[in-house]
């Protein structure tokens, strides 16, 4: 193997260990199924390998582009006539922009950003309990607003 190859592997496995569960769960929400979660996720690896310098940046920058381009990949994958699904991401996403910031920034770091209440209550600076209230406020308010 060449020194190029073997950096590229290591390239590729730490981005899957920094990202790979978040990144799946979250390709898996998208298509609403493992296996073509899944190849998404093996698409995005593909990408980035063709081209390691789309993640240039900090580790936030690096995890949002991953998301991007997952979600890219979902919606080019998804059937074109998908308008009921299309109509319930717009109702979720206004109901999420109607919550209080300090909701959204929980949500956004539980469930985007793959972090535990332990991880979310540090980058926000609050305490724990705070973001368990949070999000179970959050949640309860979008299923409200979706009913």
């Amino acid at each position: 193997m060449s020194r190029q190859g073997t950096a590229d592997e290591v390239l590729i496995r730490r981005i899957f260990q920094e990202h790979g569960a978040a990144l799946v769960a979250y390709a898996i929400r998208l298509m609403g199924d493992r296996a073509q979660g899944e190849s998404v996720v093996q698409e995005v690896l593909i990408r980035v390998w063709r081209d390691p310098e789309a993640l240039a940046g900090d580790k936030g920058e690096a995890r949002a582009r991953l998301f991007t381009l997952a979600r890219g990949l979902a919606a080019a994958r998804r059937p074109a006539n998908d308008q009921a699904g299309a109509v319930d991401s717009m109702v979720v996403l206004s109901a999420v922009q109607a919550l209080p910031s300090e909701h959204r920034d929980v949500l956004h770091a539980l469930y985007f950003q793959g972090r535990d209440v332990a991880e979310t209550a540090a980058s926000l600076g609050v305490p724990a309990c705070d973001v368990k209230s949070r999000s179970y406020q959050a949640l309860r308010r979008l299923r409200e607003a979706v009913r």
